[in-house]
Parts: C-alpha cells; sequence; structure tokens
C-alpha cells in the first residue's frame, strides 16, 4: 500500500479525516460508496486510517472524489470504523471549511455531492451554514423493549435514519457520567429498529444509521433546546450535536409544531458543543434544514503501512 496523507478537522469535537489520493471508480458519489463498499483495496485505506494504531473507535472521514456534475464543487465518501455512511453533517462542515482555505473553492458557497443528494455550504467568518437535503419523519411512537425498559421511539430522515428516544426514558441524561450506559443503550435501539428504516426511492440509503438519545432543556430565545448524543454505526459516539442528525431531528420537531419559521434550535452535544438548526423551506419530500456550527483544522499526517508489520490495517477494541 502506498503512503496515505490526510489533513485533519474537528467540528465540534468530533474528529474528521479528509484524504484526496483514493480513486474510487462510479459515474456518481452514491455508485462510488457502493464501490467503496465492495472493494478490498480501497477499504483497506478506510481500516489503516480508522483502525489504532492510526485511527481510533470513534474515528471518521471522508475520501474526496469528483462531483456527479458540473452542478457541485466536488463529491465526498463517507467513512467510520464499521464501514461508509450516506450522510455526515459534521463532516460537511468539516470539508466547506477545508475547501475554502485550501482555495479549492472561492468562499461563500461551497456546493457538495453526498451519497444522500447534493448539499451546499455557505462558509464566512463565523462558521459554516449548511442545507441539506430534505428531512422528513418515517415513523412515530414505535414501542421496543430495551435492557433499560420499555420506549418509545420515533424515526426520521436526515441525509441518513435515525431513532429519537428521551434519555430521561431510559433513566439517563445527556452528561459524560453516563457515556457508556448511552452508547450501549443507543446500540441496542439502533439494531433492534434497523430494519423498519426504509427508503422511499433507494435501497442503498435505507438502513437505520444511529439512535439519538436527548434531553429536552426547554426553549431558549424562544426556540428549542435539546441536548444529544448520537450512537451511529456500531457503537460509535458523536462528539458533535450531530450534523444530519440535527436535520433529523428538526423534521420532528417541526412535525410537532415546536419550531415555527423564525425559531432556532439550540442543540448541544455531550461534550457542551453547539450546532444551530432550523427549518428554511417546506417542500413535497420534506423539510429543508440548515445546520450552523464551525470546524477547527487539527493537523496533518502521512501514514505508512510496513509491509513487515504483523497488525497489518490495524485493530478496534469496540
Amino acid at each position: 500500500m502506498d503512503d496515505v496523507s490526510v489533513v485533519d478537522y474537528h467540528t465540534a469535537g468530533e474528529p474528521f479525516r479528509i484524504v484526496t489520493s483514493v480513486e474510487i471508480p462510479g459515474a456518481s458519489v452514491a455508485e462510488r460508496r457502493v464501490a467503496a463498499q465492495s472493494s478490498e483495496e480501497i477499504d483497506a485505506v478506510r481500516r489503516l486510517l480508522v483502525n489504532e494504531p492510526r485511527g481510533h473507535a470513534d474515528m471518521y472521514g471522508g475520501f474526496v472524489v469528483p462531483a456527479d456534475d458540473d452542478g457541485a464543487d466536488f463529491g465526498v465518501v463517507f467513512w467510520h470504523k464499521d464501514g461508509y455512511s450516506t450522510a455526515c453533517g459534521h463532516g460537511t462542515i468539516a470539508l466547506a471549511t477545508w475547501a475554502v482555505a485550501t482555495g479549492l473553492v472561492q468562499a461563500p458557497d461551497v456546493v457538495i455531492d453526498v451519497p444522500s443528494g447534493r448539499v451546499t455550504a455557505r462558509v464566512d467568518d463565523s462558521g459554516v451554514a449548511f442545507r441539506n437535503v430534505p428531512s422528513y419523519v418515517l415513523k412515530r411512537e414505535m414501542p421496543l423493549s430495551t435492557s433499560r425498559g420499555h420506549v418509545l421511539a420515533d424515526i426520521s430522515y436526515g441525509g441518513a435514519f435515525y431513532a429519537s428516544v428521551p434519555a430521561s426514558s431510559v433513566g439517563l441524561s445527556v452528561t459524560p457520567e453516563y457515556y457508556a450506559d448511552l452508547i450501549a443503550v443507543g446500540r441496542e435501539i439502533k439494531w433492534a429498529l434497523d430494519p423498519l428504516a426504509v427508503h422511499p426511492h433507494d435501497p442503498r440509503l435505507s438502513g437505520l444509521y444511529g439512535t439519538i438519545l436527548y434531553d429536552d432543556l426547554g426553549t431558549v430565545d424562544g426556540g428549542p433546546h435539546q441536548r444529544n448524543l448520537a450512537v451511529f454505526a456500531d457503537g460509535e459516539a458523536d462528539r458533535s450535536p450531530c450534523g444530519s442528525g440535527t436535520s433529523a431531528r428538526l423534521a420532528l420537531l417541526h412535525d410537532d409544531g415546536r419550531l415555527g419559521p423564525d425559531q432556532v434550535l439550540r442543540h448541544d452535544s455531550i461534550v457542551g458543543t453547539t450546532f444551530l438548526g432550523r427549518v428554511v423551506e417546506q417542500t413535497e419530500a420534506g423539510v429543508i434544514t440548515e445546520v450552523t456550527g464551525s470546524a477547527y483544522r487539527t493537523g496533518t499526517a502521512t501514514f505508512t503501512l510496513d509491509p513487515r508489520d504483523p497488525l497489518g490495517t490495524g485493530f478496534t477494541l469496540r
């Protein structure tokens, strides 16, 4: 394997590792995601970058690829420790920041093709605001028995499907002291409800990506204030408030009548960082959401795989 160079960012505490040197076949980003999933050579690069000792169980990143057409600046295939995701809001914020900082795209607008569609990010000195693909409610109050009792879960879509469950309904709150318990029950809920998350048009987008366990903190400045932990893939914990998950929460809050045209969701993470979210448009396919946050460059690196290394592309302990 050739050496792999990366640029690392964090968005509200969640890592994002940017790779520009991996070529993936396909006519669209959605096709390239499928190709990466089925290619041992490409997936070996993902494993090298996400696994220990070069990464960790909660590492995240993306392969920058060509756009689907001239309407976007570039595309991205997102990845994590368990594979390849359909959407990633914190990654979108990091990529838009990187694209402007490197001169790849001239500010303010950065248009990115992702597996779930096309998103547009606006970059300025205060951060990045991205408009997502249409978000919508799929199912309401789905009953489920868990190891922590009976819960009712709402499933919604924000480029990926999430099940939303109040943390209080499983006897927890979204604070670091309950971190391990939140991951365990979030993982349990995700796999139990996974078959229910069926995309109406594209089976490649089906499947429950994660569980959002949230605390409702009332209102602030006239809008909802919530804190959440998104437990996604197979037990990864989002340090940020989760970008695509924020869109999924916005769809639910809008459907509940809790988010009017001029109201903003303050969405906090388990580490105290914040995204702001609002609904900017209603369409037949769902609501168009705008999520605002900031990303910061944390470093660059070149990773090597020594052919003599018995650990190969590494390991994960979760």
